[in-house]
């Protein structure tokens, strides 16, 4: 009986080994087959390695494959990148920009991103590119120029560095999107003369506004005057035509000196009339006629 039960236990564990075995093969396919796949972001490009040597360097977000254990996919930020920094410069009349702080925008070219890697390194990019560069590029850009200039014409500067910094890293790919000077400032007695200046330059410019305002003035009123003497040219003339034509008309017809003073009455009676040498005198302005001889009438005074 002993012997009967030590076989039976043997032909269970040997039918048990094989299921052991096919359960480690199906977990080792999964773990390989989780394995063969990297996940890379939206904002990231995929750098495949093999064995450390870069084989591609462009794979774009989504799931991409690689070889478990012998390939590996790191990612690379390519998204527009921050650098500031803050330093002093010299203009060219040797005054003090004290505090410059610059802002640099920028991100990699993808097309030289596997010779960024090999070259500099993405965690190197900024020491090793930008931190000589920009704040050199600046400080020679600003020692072009005098320090009013400066002020005045920042945008200008700003502009030039722009350029002479976007031509410098081009090639070393890195794509500047943006630059500007944040702040700069200069000793406070250069900083007060140049207030100074500022506010003579506007006070002068309020003369100048006020100087062509009293010349505005003095133009609209000859305007005026010259147009109301075309004014009064314009009526005289009209009056002296308008004399004229009456003249011509008496001139014509006798009669129409008659016709001129029935229209130009206004019904009011004279205040004497008659052809005689002691003519008739209405004392209250009221006169009446009869068959050609005028009669006045007066009212008595009361006597009291």
């Amino acid at each position: 009986m002993a012997t009967t039960k030590f076989t039976t236990e043997q032909k269970d564990d040997k039918g048990f080994k094989p299921l052991i075995i096919a359960g480690l093969i199906i977990a080792i396919v999964i773990v390989l087959l989780f394995n063969c796949f990297s996940v890379v972001n939206e904002g990231f490009i995929g750098v495949k390695y093999q064995f450390g040597k870069i084989v591609d360097s462009d794979l774009t977000a989504g799931l991409n494959f690689h070889i478990p254990f012998i390939e590996t996919i790191e990612q690379v930020d390519t998204r527009e990148q921050i650098y500031s920094v803050q330093t002093d410069a010299y203009t060219s009349d040797t005054q003090t920009v004290n505090t410059l702080i610059l802002k640099v925008n920028y991100c990699y070219d993808s097309g030289k991103l596997s010779e960024i890697i090999r070259q500099i390194g993405i965690s190197n990019v900024e020491t090793k590119l930008l931190v000589p560069n920009v704040a050199k590029i600046a400080k020679d850009e600003i020692g072009k120029v005098q320090a009013e200039k400066l002020v005045q014409n920042r945008s200008d500067v700003q502009n030039a560095i722009y350029t002479s910094i976007k031509e410098t890293l081009a090639p070393q790919g890195i794509i500047v999107t943006a630059f500007a000077i944040e702040n700069l400032s200069f000793d406070d007695a250069f900083e007060q003369s140049i207030q100074a200046k500022v506010i003579a330059a506007q006070d002068a410019l309020k003369m100048q506004n006020k100087t062509a305002e009293k010349e505005e003035e003095a133009k609209q009123k000859v305007i005026a005057a010259e147009a109301d003497a075309e004014a009064q040219k314009l009526t005289a003339e009209a009056e002296a035509y308008a004399i004229q034509v009456v003249q011509e008309q008496i001139a014509k017809s006798p009669e129409y000196i008659d016709y001129l003073k029935i229209s130009n009455w206004n019904g009011v009676l004279p205040q004497a009339i008659g052809t005689e040498v002691n003519p008739f005198i209405a004392l209250d302005g009221n006169t009446t006629t009869t068959a050609g001889t005028a009669t006045a009438t007066t009212t008595p005074a009361t006597a009291e």
